[in-house]
């Protein structure tokens, strides 16, 4: 029997490879590396096999998508920050079988959602971001799953996190759980970014404010309380991908009935006007 041993709510913003580099920018993101090495401490400290990436970087209109390719490979250039991620190298075992049934239960489920294996599909930055820091070793293998949902419900999403915890007991796998996306999201209009230090601020206070009161229902365990504000925190403060990514994830920990007390291990940060940070929640 299968088992989620790790889920967690992480940022993937591309100035965390900047930080790597010579110049002005270096070490400005290290605690956020910092969280996602520990992450994947922990996670290899469980006996991780497998990683789920719910990535709010993979854009889908229609239906429901899974990565599930057997290998990933290829050097990625992103098309939103081409000056922040650049010939990116990457190289990881996926888990086919994983995605197929994660797919399949969630069409028992009434979701239209689909797995593919197909080789020229690749990976968006909210996998390979985190895959840099988490899997430098490619120890995991990876499934990615699209989390950028434009005409989609948070029902369906919830659904969806149900059919990746059901897939997951069902397997032989032990499997860590990515939310990969930030909390609100109201980038910096262009040129109001250079004039406010866009890199390093919120875009709006009333954001911020919002994310801190959820990292507080997180860490108290009032579960019930974020899920009946969540489309509207989604809605009003910009949460990116929809938020659908959050959704699968809390689905997939027992939604309502999910009492665990998040431990942040980045501080709350923002970064071109939107909120970020590391979360981790324990698996009941």
């Amino acid at each position: 029997m299968g088992k989620l041993s790790v889920a967690a709510k992480i940022t993937h913003v591309p100035t965390m490879l900047l930080s790597e580099k010579p110049g002005k920018l270096q070490g400005c993101r290290q605690s956020a590396i910092d969280g996602h090495k520990e992450i994947a401490r922990r996670a290899r400290e469980a006996g991780v096999d497998t990683v789920i990436v719910l990535d709010t970087h993979w854009l889908v209109n229609a239906g429901h998508h899974i990565n599930a390719n057997a290998n990933f490979k290829g050097v990625y250039t992103s098309h939103e920050f081409p000056h922040f991620i650049q010939n990116l190298e990457y190289e990881y075992q996926g888990n086919p079988a994983l995605g197929d049934a994660i797919a399949k239960i969630a069409v028992e489920k009434g979701v239209h959602m689909l797995s593919h294996q197909v080789e020229t599909l690749d990976l968006e930055y909210g996998t390979l971001v985190p895959m840099r820091y988490m899997n430098e070793d490619k120890t995991f293998k990876v499934v990615s799953i699209a989390a950028w949902c434009t005409v989609h419900s948070l029902e369906e999403s919830r659904l969806i996190g149900e059919a990746i915890r059901e897939a997951i007991e069902a397997s032989d796998n032990n499997v860590m759980l990515l939310a990969s996306g930030s909390m609100s999201h109201q980038i910096w209009e262009n040129h109001l970014y250079a004039a406010n230090n866009g890199t390093f601020t919120i875009s709006r206070e009333f954001h911020r404010q919002v994310d801190l009161r959820v990292l507080d229902l997180w860490k108290a365990g009032e579960t019930k309380t974020f899920l009946a504000m969540l489309p509207e925190y989604a809605k009003f403060c910009c949460g990116e991908g929809g938020m659908h990514d959050t959704a699968m994830l809390f689905a997939a920990l027992g939604w309502d009935k999910y009492e665990g007390k998040a431990e942040i291990l980045t501080e709350y940060f923002p970064s071109s006007g939107t909120g970020q940070t590391n979360v981790i929640f324990p698996v009941e």
